[in-house]
């Protein structure tokens, strides 16, 4: 199915997108104006498309055709403005079929399982466009963005979700199984440096009993997963002292405690703590116990572990 996406740039039809998007807000205009049942309506309506105003309107008529479709549909356009809206940065058209091609609750990813382009365009009914310059997929206009953000019904728990999504394709077998000395993701797996990079901000930001539960078992091998060097390279920053031969083993010695104190996420800390199958003074190859991480993130409280007393 990857090849079918890169296809479709490459025979220039990506290129199109860019001139269609240029129309999808007449279209979406056109439309709220047509929902208005009188021509003193319809007048009205246009006057206020002229000026600037009822775009809301046209918004909210075209999510509620978004609702109006069968099952499929419906879940595959909600899930792809749930993406473009809360996701940690812009996503590449490979990414987001990738994404929504995971099914929750499943231990490996099918291939035939992730949609095309072309029909997640069809199923969020013009709100999803794509910059035919970086293939990357963006929402219809930036009001947009701000108008998802007030429809509290469109999406929920959106964070814990894209957590649950993320984990579930790093804990498959095919990205479990990846080398620790790959430094750029290959094409069948591509979302892997996004699930990598932001699984652990949006876990964050809401985690379900499912996604804790995901992310204890990405943890419990740290040290041999390839999304801890990813993780690494993104956050680079952090990381100063390792030179670029050295990223494959920048994790070794490594623990689950390692991971979730440098991630931050509390809750898993207090898990990791309470199974107590980790030594909190336990060191990674840099001589750093896990909770030093934390500290020089500037957590020195994030957590307490059963006795009381604080780490940091």
């Amino acid at each position: 199915m990857s090849s079918n996406i890169g296809h479709y740039y490459n025979t220039g039809r990506g290129n199109s997108l860019t001139l269609v998007a240029r129309f999808l807000l007449v279209s979406l205009n056109i439309d709220a104006i047509l929902e208005e049942v009188t021509i003193c309506k319809r007048r009205k309506k246009l006057e206020e498309m002229t000026k600037g105003k009822g775009l809301g309107d046209a918004y909210t008529a075209t999510l509620t055709r978004i609702r109006l479709q069968n099952g499929s549909r419906l879940k595959l356009g909600v899930e792809a403005l749930m993406w473009i809206s809360h996701s940690e940065r812009p996503l590449k058209a490979l990414e987001l079929c990738q994404a929504l091609g995971v099914e929750r609750g499943e231990t490996d990813q099918d291939s035939w399982n992730i949609p095309a382009i072309e029909t997640v365009l069809r199923c969020s009914l013009g709100l999803i466009t794509i910059e035919a310059s970086s293939s990357t997929v963006r929402l219809v206009h930036s009001t947009l963005q701000e108008h998802l953000s007030n429809a509290s019904s469109m999406f929920h728990s959106p964070h814990s979700m894209m957590a649950e999504i993320c984990l579930t394709f790093l804990n498959s077998p095919s990205v479990r199984d990846l080398p620790t000395t790959l430094v750029s993701p290959p094409a069948p797996v591509f979302f892997v440096e996004y699930a990598s990079c932001y699984w652990g901000t949006h876990a964050r930001n809401g985690l379900s009993p499912r996604a804790e539960s995901l992310a204890l078992r990405h943890l419990g091998d740290y040290d041999k997963r390839v999304s801890s060097i990813l993780l690494l390279i993104h956050e680079r920053d952090w990381c100063w002292h390792i030179s670029e031969e050295g990223w494959s083993d920048a994790v070794e010695g490594s623990t689950a405690l390692h991971g979730a104190a440098y991630l931050v996420i509390v809750p898993i800390i207090c898990s990791l703590l309470e199974k107590g199958e980790w030594d909190v003074n336990s060191t990674d190859v840099g001589g750093n116990a896990p909770f030093l991480w934390a500290a020089r993130k500037g957590h020195s409280r994030c957590c307490m572990d059963a006795t009381g007393t604080t780490r940091c």
